[in-house]
């Protein structure tokens, strides 16, 4: 087996109508699956009070979700590219409006535990199929604005669901009335996607088929397995998602300690680091299609990002100065998104795309899995500056990891160039 070293242009690229039309659904799809990461969490003192639970059974209702979702992720790619990715899709949505329901109905404990277990189900399928969609329906010149696109529907899907579902309890008086109003939601994207499902129809190629994966050599489904990429790719996702699981969890506390700051003006951090997040990857969109080493796009950008992190831990800033400077991290992380996915895209083998995003992705499952209860135990020790040391560590991991497959990419492409 071999890596995917080009992606020949179409010869009659599809109108920009019609790859709007599939970045959009496909946007509003996995800001959705976003909007169900958060599903319970804006509702966690709630259930504390009505069901008389813990902090520790709130924590494992998170932990369900993303061991669930990170197992069904490295799975979900085989069916993917088994059926294709649009009807799993549909299914993972359908998903989403069952962990609603479930939620609404919850009575204790139980219910929610089927709720974040039915969320992170319906999660498990969305990186493989939406980049099996997004790289067989959208043409070359507007590959990275998709991704581009695409991960900033996920950032907009966290930050939306804490304000609609803390709303709706508030607007309502019940938090079941917020969970029969998401699964609505549900249902609506699902009809606008059923509508518009021509647009998502991976079956059907807008743009010439990859001549690659056409004649290349029929292999056993697992052999991508074997390739030293996939498990790079793996690992830089790892890395990346721990920095933002510590920063997600922990940089509001950890400012208010070293700092002094109230919680009320730190908690604003998160929200400034997904935004600069967001602009860092529109700017990243542009990027791809002019960066031929992208793997160095990717080390500049969060080497960045470690930077100012660690600026920020030193404890040498004015405190709302040091705010600002791990909010402005936020530009180096997402700057470095789009590369990231491009890169993706040009290590998998042919035919396999749903199989490696799969595997590739279930890395950022496991990394926000893993990283919160470290983070968190950082937190207990009462050493605040290591939530940033250690968040800019993980970057600089997941440079060198991204460093190694731009390697391999080149190398493979210096061999066919060769061989031709």
């Amino acid at each position: 087996m071999t890596l995917s070293t080009t992606s020949p242009a179409a010869p009659d690229a599809p109108a920009a109508s019609q790859d709007a039309a599939t970045i959009g659904l496909i946007g509003l799809a996995h800001g959705t699956s976003h909007f169900h990461h958060m599903l319970l969490p804006p509702l966690f003192p709630v259930f504390m009070r009505d069901f008389g639970l813990s902090y520790a059974e709130m924590g494992l209702l998170v932990s369900l979700f993303f061991v669930i979702s990170g197992v069904g992720q490295a799975l979900a790619g085989f069916v993917v590219d088994r059926i294709g990715a649009r009807p799993v899709l549909f299914a993972a949505l359908g998903c989403f409006v069952g962990s609603a329901l479930t939620a609404a109905a919850a009575q204790g404990y139980g219910g929610l535990m089927l709720a974040s277990a039915l969320a992170g189900l319906g999660n498990a399928p969305f990186h493989p199929a939406d980049f099996t969609i997004l790289n067989k329906r959208v043409s070359l010149a507007r590959l990275g604005h998709a991704f581009s696109i695409h991960g900033i529907s996920g950032n907009l899907g966290w930050a939306a669901a804490p304000v609609f579902l803390i709303g709706i309890h508030h607007a309502s008086g019940s938090w079941r009335i917020a969970y029969l109003c998401a699964a609505l939601l549900g249902l609506g994207v699902i009809a606008l996607l059923a509508v518009h499902r021509q647009a998502i129809d991976d079956h059907h190629q807008a743009h010439a088929p990859d001549v690659q994966a056409a004649h290349a050599p029929q292999e056993h489904p697992m052999a991508f397995l074997r390739l030293p990429s996939v498990w790079l790719c793996f690992s830089f996702f790892f890395f990346s998602t721990a920095a933002l699981s510590a920063i997600q969890g922990f940089a509001s506390p950890a400012l208010s300690k070293l700092y002094g700051l109230p919680i009320s003006a730190t908690a604003f951090v998160v929200t400034g680091y997904m935004i600069c997040g967001a602009v860092g990857m529109v700017l990243g969109g542009f990027l791809v299609a002019r960066v031929a080493r992208l793997e160095r796009t990717i080390a500049l950008a969060m080497m960045l990002a470690a930077a100012l992190l660690v600026l920020g831990g030193m404890g040498v800033l004015p405190g709302t100065m040091a705010a600002a400077v791990v909010a402005l991290a936020g530009f180096g992380t997402g700057l470095a998104g789009p590369s990231r996915d491009m890169l993706i895209k040009r290590a998998a083998p042919p035919g396999a795309t749903g199989r490696v995003y799969g595997t590739v992705y279930s890395g950022l499952d496991l990394g926000f899995a893993l990283a919160a209860p470290i983070f968190g135990a950082l937190m207990d020790q009462g050493s605040p500056e290591t939530v940033f040391y250690g968040a800019a560590l993980t970057l600089v991991l997941g440079v060198m990891s991204a460093g190694m497959v731009g390697q391999g990419i080149s190398k493979a492409s210096r061999r066919a160039q060769a061989a031709a």
